[in-house]
């Protein structure tokens, strides 16, 4: 049996060299194209080309018959690679939605991996001013649930400013129970947020965790910190922030809904070159909204170019009209493609651009 065991992890450790020396000659190229693009100052982002190869590599997979590797694996793997190659191009300065231990911050690590430099920023109006002041060349913002949905203060930014969203990032927004106590039934004490306790009632009334003391705190991951420090306490947090302050967690996906799930965005100071299958962000602030049928028209100007909208959200606009709106919207294809230029030009007093980016659809 031993010997067996010895066999296959001589040959595990055999494949574990030949990768080695392979990510060595992939580095090898990256840091190439780095200085190359570093020349140019082109971007060292390029989501685009991230999402072009994940998916060659999908169909290799399948093509092959490697049953054992699927999407998920292959991107796990991947935006890994590629955040340790973005930083080994040029140091990564993330700016998120704090604080540490947050959902931003665990969907701004998932892509730009542990090697960055991350700032943990108090709101969504002072993320961008930490772009506009050159303090990070990123920032990870929460821009829509899927229960909750639009985030206001977020679009509110997208419109005032000229920074582009150029990635999105689509997390399941899952809660875990940590604590220190040896047991459930050593817990006298629950710290967290009000909507993650509303997102919970079910756990906690199977497991007769309803009638103690829950104490709601600012975030989740302060209330991980709290935890910490009380072995007779827990908190319901996400992974990262039980991670961050070394809470062992009891149970995972305690929440009702298992399909709860909130879309970030990436913004920077570009925007993304046209790649396959891109979706497109716009404000817009109809001239004439008063005039029967206005937005009619709009809706009318894409379908006329057979341009899929996807979402469109209201949001109100300072302005001497007390009650006048915007609209937020998505839609399928790229700034650069021929039918969305010349929505661009016909309506280019009334629509801001927030950016073109790879579609998760």
């Amino acid at each position: 049996m031993e010997s067996i065991l010895q066999n296959l992890r001589d040959g595990i450790d055999s494949i574990d060299d030949e990768i080695i020396a392979l990510l060595q000659r992939r580095l090898d190229f990256v840091r190439k194209i780095g200085e190359l693009k570093h020349k140019s100052k082109t971007s060292i982002y390029r989501p685009e080309r991230e999402r072009e190869i994940l998916s060659r590599l999908e169909k290799l997979a399948k093509d092959k018959g490697l049953h054992n590797i699927d999407r998920a694996i292959i991107e796990a793997i991947f935006y890994e690679i590629f955040a340790i190659s973005r930083n080994l191009e040029m140091p990564q300065k993330v700016a998120f939605l704090g604080p540490n231990g947050s959902y931003t911050h665990q969907a701004a690590e998932s892509m730009f991996g542990p090697l960055s430099s991350y700032l943990a920023i108090s709101t969504i109006s002072a993320v961008f001013d930490s772009l506009r002041n050159h303090h990070a060349k990123y920032a990870v913002i929460p821009l829509e649930n899927n229960t909750n949905g639009m985030v206001g203060e977020t679009i509110d930014n997208l419109a005032k400013h000229d920074f582009k969203i150029i990635n999105e990032i689509a997390m399941p927004i899952h809660h875990s129970l940590a604590s220190k106590a040896d047991s459930i039934g050593d817990i006298k004490r629950i710290y967290s947020k009000d909507i993650a306790f509303g997102q919970c009632t079910k756990f906690l009334l199977h497991y007769n965790l309803n009638h103690i003391e829950h104490v709601s705190v600012g975030s989740t991951s302060y209330a991980a910190s709290l935890a910490s420090s009380e072995p007779s306490s827990a908190a319901i947090c996400s992974n990262i922030a039980a991670k961050i302050h070394r809470v062992p967690i009891l149970f995972e996906n305690i929440e009702d809904y298992a399909y709860n799930q909130t879309r970030f965005i990436v913004v920077s100071d570009f925007h993304n070159q046209k790649g396959i299958n891109n979706k497109t962000s716009v404000f817009v602030v109809i001239k004439n909204f008063q005039k029967p049928g206005a937005l009619f028209e709009l809706l009318m100007d894409f379908k006329e170019e057979n341009i899929n909208i996807t979402k469109i959200d209201s949001r109100p606009v300072s302005d001497n009209d007390v009650f006048k709106s915007g609209f937020y919207m998505d839609f399928k294809g790229h700034r650069d493609d021929e039918n969305v230029a010349r929505i661009f030009d016909k309506r280019k007093d009334e629509i801001k651009w927030l950016g073109s980016y790879p579609s998760l659809d």
